[in-house]
């Protein structure tokens, strides 16, 4: 199965200026199975932000596309709506037991709030079948309303637990706006969960953004005797800082020992769009 994962479009004041039709032809040019998309697609988390977020997304030529949430997704009391109309439709999954949740604001007061839907987490259970193998992808809201730092509803860790167990599937990811291994200015604050959510579930590989860095790393407990790894993607389409590059990962091959993992980078050369690629690994899933 051949993953392309991008992240952090912040379309709206944040977004770049570069040439996205030029970008999207380059991403439509690799042979692709299923793209990831690990939140921040607005910057302000505006309707028409996300419109033209769902606009870029729906130029992608591989229609396997799951996106989640990310912080800057998620700054007003309308915005799950809007993730929900412009982004992903499917139906998010909700607790089953809410007099034990403890997020900030994972409800709204629906008797002062006038919105269709009070519940603003959006985590979801895909399933992805490629050439014989049925991928599930485990899709999770790290983000708090109106906050940068990340949190994820224990409760909800829990009922995503349970439908697991029912499904059947030959592999296993997670897609989280957040990292669960290292750390940044706004962190989540409850990563612990997340690492006894990975284990529990025998989840292989982690997806996040959040940073605007790319960073690839493997976890192992030796105690319990298990690991994941952690792709962490820089922003695709953002106003970056200086030293953090524009850019995408490429996953040929993924979930085999044939895997090849390809950091594509967007650079600019007088003026001058361009793309840098490099073949990061070879070796087998990063062992």
């Amino acid at each position: 199965m051949n993953i392309l994962h991008i992240s952090d479009l912040h379309f709206g004041t944040r977004h770049w200026d570069g040439n996205n039709a030029m970008l999207l032809e380059k991403i439509n040019s690799y042979p692709v199975d299923l793209v990831i998309n690990t939140g921040d697609s607005t910057s302000d988390a505006l309707e028409c932000e996300y419109r033209d977020a769902e606009k870029f997304l729906q130029g992608l030529a591989c229609k396997n596309l799951i996106s989640i949430v990310g912080n800057h997704d998620k700054r007003n009391m309308h915005s799950h709506e809007y993730f929900k109309e412009f982004i992903n439709q499917d139906e998010s999954i909700v607790p089953s037991s809410r007099e034990l949740t403890t997020k900030k604001d994972l409800y709204l007061k629906r008797e002062i709030t006038k919105i269709n839907n009070h519940f603003t987490d959006l985590n979801y259970l895909k399933l992805v079948t490629v050439g014989g193998m049925t991928l599930l992808v485990v899709c999770i809201d790290s983000t708090v309303l109106y906050e940068d730092g990340g949190f994820v509803e224990e409760q909800i860790l829990v009922t995503i637990s349970e439908k697991i167990k029912h499904l059947k599937f030959d592999k296993s990811i997670m897609l989280i706006h957040h990292s669960i291994l290292t750390m940044d200015a706004e962190p989540l604050r409850n990563s612990f969960h997340l690492m006894d959510f990975v284990r529990k579930n025998g989840i292989e590989d982690v997806f996040c953004g959040h940073t605007h860095r790319f960073d690839l790393r493997r976890s192992e407990d030796l105690y319990l005797k298990s690991s994941f790894t952690q792709y962490m993607v820089g922003s695709l389409t953002s106003s970056n800082l200086m030293g953090n590059d524009n850019q995408f990962l490429y996953l040929e091959n993924w979930g085999t020992p044939d895997l090849q993992i390809h950091l594509v980078k967007i650079i600019f050369i007088n003026g001058a769009m361009n793309f840098k690629e490099e073949l990061i690994s070879t070796v087998s899933h990063i062992s």
